[in-house]
């Protein structure tokens, strides 16, 4: 029976875990946290946003589309779905198509991959944090007091996004150490700075929006949802989203009533004083702010169609989702297997792949896992 070493208890590593066990093979998970899966604990703001039933390579950001398009279709969205219920549970779609555990708690699918690789008696060391890597006939993984040799492994190790949850970037180092190289790596699914003066006075807001982000005369991207303003400048699933186009110096513009016309506005603003215009329109903290900023009805309603800001940058990898960049895509074969060396695979967020926010990331993990497990059987 094959030894496998799995670098990483995150999404890809439990799920590329649970698949190699059921085919039969000898796994060994070694996560350098206290416990699994801590991260996807976490997913979907709590409430552990799956997958998406809007799956496609157009929702990804990559060195190669095409292969990310090949690996969706070989593991998607509903096999995700099917894989997750095929250990218990169940996982509906929202009006957007993002998949959630009917109990909207992620720490449930955690639970639902530490009862699987229980069941199936795979061997997990926590506290193990992988040192080095290196291959002589067989591979073996060294940490601090320890090693072990296995013919084949999986970095799994994730990126350099929320280090709280224990990944720094040591995955790459591994990786690097049989001939890979990494892409610029920069976070994503992050928080906006902006002119913290702008936004003054509406810190805690939350609010549906409409935001056109922009550089020079091109729009780098459009969409609507919810906005969470913070006292540097943006948060919530909109500005997540948005975190993944734009950089610092570009123009962003906020609807902040995007249901109603800026006519509209100016009709209700002309029946009130500057203190209670916008009453039933805007929040009252957002209102204030507007205020200042403007001479009369008709600036007041075009601020609240048009507020502008401008990114100053993100509040970094502490802070972030996911990352962007990674090991090219082009140094792996279509199960994911190194081009470098026989026998390593890489999964999830230490390739050169990331998604926009909605369940797209946690796919890629599940379905590089997928393509890890294919090879290895």
């Amino acid at each position: 029976m094959e030894k496998i070493g799995i670098v990483g208890g995150g999404a890809a590593g439990l799920a590329c875990a649970v698949m190699l066990a059921r085919k039969g093979a000898s796994v060994t998970l070694l996560e350098r946290g206290e416990r699994l899966g801590r991260k996807l604990a976490a997913s979907g703001n709590g409430q552990g946003n799956v997958t998406n039933l809007n799956m496609g390579a157009e929702h990804y950001f990559s060195d190669d589309a095409e292969k990310v398009a090949r690996t969706l279709s070989r593991f998607g969205a509903e096999d995700t779905i099917a894989f997750l219920q095929s250990m218990g549970g169940a996982f509906v779609p929202d009006g957007r198509g993002r998949v959630y555990p009917a109990s909207r708690q992620a720490s449930a699918v955690t639970d639902l991959f530490r009862r699987e690789i229980s069941r199936l008696g795979i061997n997990v060391c926590t506290g193990t944090q992988v040192r080095s890597a290196a291959y002589d006939g067989k591979f073996t993984l060294a940490w601090e007091n320890g090693q072990m040799c296995a013919d084949a492994i999986v970095l799994a190790a994730g990126g350099m996004a929320a280090k709280n949850f224990g990944t720094d970037g040591n995955g790459y180092a591994l990786a690097r150490a049989f001939g890979h190289t990494v892409t610029e790596l920069s976070p994503a699914l992050v928080q906006l700075r902006c002119d913290p003066a702008a936004v003054r006075g509406m810190r805690g807001v939350r609010t549906d929006a409409h935001l056109t982000a922009r550089r020079g005369g091109d729009v780098l991207f459009e969409g609507r949802g919810d906005i969470l303003f913070t006292e540097s400048g943006l948060s919530g699933d909109l500005a997540f989203r948005a975190s993944s186009f734009v950089r610092a110096g570009d123009e962003l513009l906020l609807d902040l009533a995007p249901d109603v016309s800026e006519a509209r506005i100016r009709e209700a603003a002309a029946k009130g004083t500057r203190e209670d215009s916008l009453l039933c329109i805007v929040h009252g903290a957002v209102a204030r702010a507007l205020y200042a900023a403007a001479g009369d009805v008709r600036a007041l309603a075009a601020r609240v169609k048009r507020f502008p800001l401008t990114v100053r940058g993100t509040l970094g990898f502490d802070y972030a989702q996911v990352t962007k960049g990674g090991v090219p895509l082009a140094e792996t074969d279509d199960n994911f297997m190194s081009r470098k060396q026989r026998g390593l695979y890489l999964a999830g967020e230490i390739l050169n792949a990331d998604g926009e926010c909605g369940g797209y990331n946690l796919q890629w993990a599940f379905s590089t896992a997928f393509c890890v497990a294919e090879g290895l059987s």
